[in-house]
């Protein structure tokens, strides 16, 4: 297959075939990110990507799911990204999901009849990066949107009947008093958005990036593991889900949680404070920083 520089997907998309549609991230400001750094931003020409189909089919046969890389596809035209669904679907007649790297400004660049179209023509799940809900962590990080343009785009992408999954990141405050305010207010735009799925992840400080710039002039620091705990129990404490998925079945985190909200919250609860009181260190496994 065809691609240019690293390709990242979400962590449970790693068995996909990953379609790089565009070249790095529209925003590539965040504090925290390092993986489009060594990239400019472009969208691919359409004949190169469909092209890449032809290639995929080739060498894989038939699939059942697509993810389209890069850093937010979704900023791609919205009648570029039909024609590479259409194709897609064409191609593989077992293909049953096609997910989607989107930022909150791409989602609020198309309308709702742009959206709801893409969802007509197969795009499944689109993956969304809100970080924190406050709004004081989303400036910090320069995350190009306000709290309330976050929770606009994932109302939005909702309302189109694409699947939402998206991200949170446990430590983004540091070892701060703000700690348990970002905790809180993450848990409660979640309960504003009703996302389909949430993955934790805890912020891992990259060499190459503003933040860790900052971790070395000792301006940031990241929460030892039982604070990341605290961090996580508060998060789900205070989410007031109907129907959601979520997991922290990343590299980055020091234990692997996995439920259904609220069906399973007492029971995550329960895990997260047995391990917080005993201190009990020997159910935490090695944060892999070298993964994101």
């Amino acid at each position: 297959m065809r691609y240019e520089g690293d390709i990242y997907s979400p962590h449970i998309a790693g068995d996909d075939y990953i379609l790089q549609c565009t070249i790095g991230c529209s925003h590539n400001q965040c504090t925290f990110c390092y993986m489009y750094k060594n990239k400019k931003y472009r969208i691919r020409e359409i004949p190169e990507i469909l092209q890449d189909i032809e290639l995929a089919k080739e060498y894989y046969g038939d699939i059942e799911k697509v993810f389209l890389a890069d850093g937010d596809a979704l900023s791609m035209p919205t009648e570029d990204l039909v024609t590479i669904l259409d194709c897609l679907y064409d191609t593989f007649p077992t293909l049953t999901y096609v997910g989607i790297y989107a930022s909150a400004v791409s989602i609020l660049d198309k309308s709702l009849a742009e959206l709801e179209e893409l969802q007509k023509h197969g795009l499944v799940e689109a993956h969304l990066g809100v970080e924190s809900g406050d709004e004081q962590v989303l400036r910090d990080i320069r995350k190009g949107v306000s709290r309330t343009e976050m929770v606009q785009a994932g109302r939005k992408i909702k309302a189109a009947g694409i699947n939402l999954f998206v991200t949170v990141i446990v430590g983004l405050a540091g070892k701060t008093p703000k700690a348990q305010e970002h905790a809180k207010k993450t848990a409660q735009i979640c309960n504003e958005i009703q996302p389909d799925y949430i993955g934790m992840l805890t912020i891992i400080v990259q060499p190459g990036t503003e933040l860790y710039e900052k971790s070395q002039q000792g301006e940031f620091e990241v929460p030892e593991k039982m604070e990341i705990l605290e961090e996580m129990r508060l998060m789900i404490q205070d989410m007031e889900l109907n129907h959601s998925g979520i997991t922290s079945l990343h590299p980055s985190n020091c234990i692997y949680l996995q439920g259904l909200l609220p069906e399973d919250k007492a029971q995550l609860m329960r895990t997260l404070t047995q391990i917080i009181d005993n201190k009990d260190v020997s159910q935490l496994r090695s944060r892999d920083t070298e993964k994101v």
